[in-house]
């Protein structure tokens, strides 16, 4: 376990405690979730009754207001089991974070129960026009991550009130108000159900808007934390865990598989043995360096102090990093398991597509090395990506 999180609060130990009871739950629900692709009807009840899917909302609503660390290692010991059911959890504990920039009534309405879980794609996908009391929306949003099983839906829009440019706002709308399209036909991460979603002409009253540009509501060490730093690092959690789960399997493997013509098993070969420990290294250093930027980061929110560039660029690297990293894990995980990694009854062959579309997200992809190492070079950068 992490410094940062250790569980002297009961709440966040108890917390630990049920993310790994899930994983199991999760871990034998992963073909159900990637054929069906959502999560089963039983692993959400599962979900919604942990709090987890809501961690990230300010304890005036009953939730947690979980600090980072223990937040992260959840959504990662749950795609141990897997990928797909810890990046819904990831997804929705992020979202979380909005209640702390909505005004009490639309925190209460979204949030507010203990059941709640939220999907959202901030990106400016839709359109606003403004009314009496709020704005009406039109829109479509891609990668809309647990939107299936989501009560409200946060999406990026654009309000136009004819008097300037245009002002970035995100809007919550219950999800039985939107159309979603059935769109999600990927590779990997199949039981997150990211479909597209539409909106036409929906009502969204003033006190379901936010912008990410004002001061929080809240005034908490949680809301102080860079939130695009946060989601950068919920999006890699899932993958440390989903890699944990490839080293996991190959070790069952390795025990068993003797291949044709051969005396030993596989894990009795000195390729396997330097490939599975060259893996442990490097995930075992990923996550060390991922844990110490959130720890670096939760001390100066902790203390009031202004989050500097230099962190914030930690928290961009070694949530990238742990993602490559974690993701030519799978992969050695995958290619040492042979012929008996490609059939689709080996959760190998779901490891590795699990973590190559995991790295198509725009938090970890490599442009990211891009935008970081311009910070690292004292060039000017587009802090709003940090």
């Amino acid at each position: 376990m992490n410094s940062s999180s250790s569980p002297t609060d009961p709440t966040h130990a108890e917390l630990l405690k049920t993310a790994d009871r899930i994983r199991l739950q999760a871990q034998a629900a992963a073909v159900d979730n990637e054929n069906s692709g959502r999560l089963t009807p039983e692993l959400v009840e599962a979900l919604r009754d942990s709090g987890l899917m809501r961690c990230g909302a300010p304890a005036e609503l009953g939730a947690t207001q979980t600090p980072p660390a223990v937040s992260l290692e959840c959504a990662e010991t749950i795609a141990r089991g897997d990928a797909a059911t810890g990046w819904c959890v990831a997804i929705a504990l992020t979202t979380s974070l909005l209640g702390a920039y909505l005004p009490p009534k639309g925190a209460a309405e979204t949030l507010g129960d203990r059941g709640s879980i939220p999907a959202g794609v901030w990106a400016p996908r839709g359109t606003a026009r403004p009314v009496d009391g709020g704005v009406i929306v039109s829109g479509r949003w891609s990668f809309c991550s647990g939107v299936t099983h989501a009560d409200h839906f946060f999406g990026g829009c654009l309000i136009d009130d004819g008097t300037g440019a245009p002002a970035m706002r995100i809007v919550g709308i219950p999800t039985d108000q939107l159309r979603i399209l059935d769109t999600w036909h990927t590779s990997g991460l199949r039981g997150t159900g990211s479909h597209d979603v539409v909106a036409e002409d929906v009502f969204v009253p003033e006190h379901r808007m936010l912008s990410l540009t004002d001061t929080p509501v809240i005034d908490a060490p949680l809301y102080r934390f860079p939130l695009y730093g946060y989601f950068a690092l919920a999006v890699a959690s899932t993958t440390l865990g989903n890699a944990r789960g490839a080293i996991d399997d190959l070790r069952e493997l390795a025990g068993q598989k003797v291949a044709f013509g051969a005396r030993r098993t596989l894990a009795e070969k000195s390729t396997t043995q330097t490939a599975v420990a060259q893996a442990e290294a490097a995930l075992r250093a990923a996550r060390a360096f991922f844990y110490s930027a959130v720890d670096d980061v939760w001390r100066a929110a902790t203390a009031g102090d202004e989050v500097s560039l230099e962190l914030r660029t930690g928290l961009r690297l070694a949530a990238t990093h742990a993602a490559r990293t974690s993701a030519d894990v799978v992969r050695s995980m995958y290619d040492l398991g042979g012929g008996s990694a490609i059939y689709d009854d080996s959760p190998l062959q779901r490891r590795f597509r699990d973590a190559t579309t995991a790295t198509a997200h725009i938090q970890v992809n490599p442009a990211t090395w891009e935008t970081t190492g311009r910070a690292l070079l004292g060039l000017p950068t587009d802090l709003s990506r940090l």
